[in-house]
């Protein structure tokens, strides 16, 4: 029998549904729970990959969209894949595109886009109103939509967007779905989770037949917005696709909710897996997301933050940009092992980006990343040496 691509070893099981472990993958291990470095276009802004490596990074993801439209993923095939068009030797997963189409199509002119519910929501008739002015169209075969680039038209289907990240090459690919907006209402939510497992199928179909099956793993999509059956049902159908080496859990939850629309789904997932979850990963959403049995997390927020002034430490975060850090000569996070700390000042990063020096974006991404990446590492830790809750009070306390 072949060996799989992508192989889950549990090692530890923690309070709930919490536990540590070790995703096998063609480019080397990750080790469980872990922190995904997003590099959306194969880079991550503003910093060299060696940088990335060096602040304890073990993967990185990058966006399958993006790639499509610029440089193109026969470029980066011809280039011999990600791996090598972007210097990155660890493993490496790609996302689908759906959240990007999402952002052109249900998103589309909401300013700041969420995976977080808000009040309200959004009926299909208000919904179907506002087509006329969006970038992307969905349909049961697939999405079209125009370039943000340079409006051209395009079409994402499943079997489109696999053929897309088998040529990106990465380790860890997600089938197509279609990502929801936190306003849409129980009845579009009921018929996008639908057409998502039907997406997973005809992802999950493509890929067997394709030959590439043997050298990625693809990771299967549960949806369902903040809804119990609907999320219940999702993990249920996508759990039980045997192909799949994984599991995502996309789509829009209530910010006070997700720990337990994590815990609906994983309670149901099969156990000898990972599971990912897409595109949150504030520091509190880390806690609730190890205890309610996720593997590993994405989310752009620390580069994006560090590029606006905003820093992550150990009492909260800061705005450089305030007037009390021009003369405070201590590092961002006292204590903090990243490079920036250890060389540089509060009042050096407050000169950077009151100068609009490109450093100051890359000083302020190293640290941020340095942050959330050992932080996930120091959870890892707590539960392989049973001071997981003591951990989590020092953090959130």
């Amino acid at each position: 029998m072949t060996k799989k691509p992508i192989q889950f070893k549990t090692e530890i099981k923690g309070n709930r549904l919490a536990r540590a472990g070790v995703i096998s993958t063609p480019h080397g291990e990750i080790a469980t729970p872990a922190f995904v470095v997003v590099g959306t276009k194969a880079t991550v802004k503003a910093l060299a990959p060696e940088q990335v490596r060096d602040l304890g990074a073990q993967t990185t993801l990058c966006n399958t969209y993006h790639l499509y439209l610029q440089p193109g993923d026969h470029l980066v095939a011809e280039a011999g894949g990600l791996h090598k068009f972007m210097n990155w030797d660890k493993p490496m997963f790609t996302d689908s595109g759906g959240f990007q189409v999402f952002s052109l199509g249900a998103a589309f002119g909401e300013g700041g886009v969420t995976k977080f519910a808000k009040e309200g929501t959004q009926n299909a008739q208000t919904m179907v109103a506002e087509e006329g002015a969006k970038l992307a169209q969905v349909d049961d075969d697939g999405v079209t939509f125009k370039s943000h680039i340079d409006g051209s038209k395009h079409r994402l289907t499943p079997e489109k967007s696999i053929a897309i990240q088998h040529n990106l090459g990465a380790d860890i690919i997600f089938a197509f779905d279609e990502c929801t907006s936190p306003q849409a209402d129980y009845d579009y939510q009921k018929k996008a989770m639908e057409r998502t497992h039907v997406w997973a199928l005809r992802s999950l179909n493509y890929h067997e037949q394709s030959g590439k099956a043997g050298t990625q793993g693809l990771f299967g999509i549960v949806q369902g917005g903040k809804h119990r059956d609907l999320r219940e049902e999702s993990a249920r159908v996508i759990g039980s696709m045997e192909g799949l080496a994984g599991f995502g859990i996309g789509g829009s939850f209530s910010k006070d909710d997700l720990g337990e629309a994590l815990g609906w789904v994983n309670n149901i997932l099969p156990e000898d897996k990972p599971r990912h979850l897409l595109g949150i990963g504030e520091p509190e959403d880390l806690f609730i997301g190890v205890e309610n049995g996720i593997d590993t997390f994405d989310c752009v927020a620390p580069t994006r933050m560090a590029r606006n002034g905003t820093l992550y430490t150990k009492t909260g975060k800061i705005n450089i940009f305030n007037t009390q850090y021009k003369n405070d000569f201590t590092p961002i996070d006292s204590g903090c092992g990243c490079y920036t700390c250890q060389n540089y000042s509060r009042a050096y990063l407050s000169h950077l980006f009151r100068a609009k020096e490109m450093m100051a974006g890359t000083l302020a991404s190293i640290h941020n990343l340095y942050f959330i990446v050992n932080l996930v590492s120091a959870i890892r830790s707590s539960l392989v040496a049973g001071t997981y809750e003591q951990l989590k009070k020092e953090y959130l306390g």
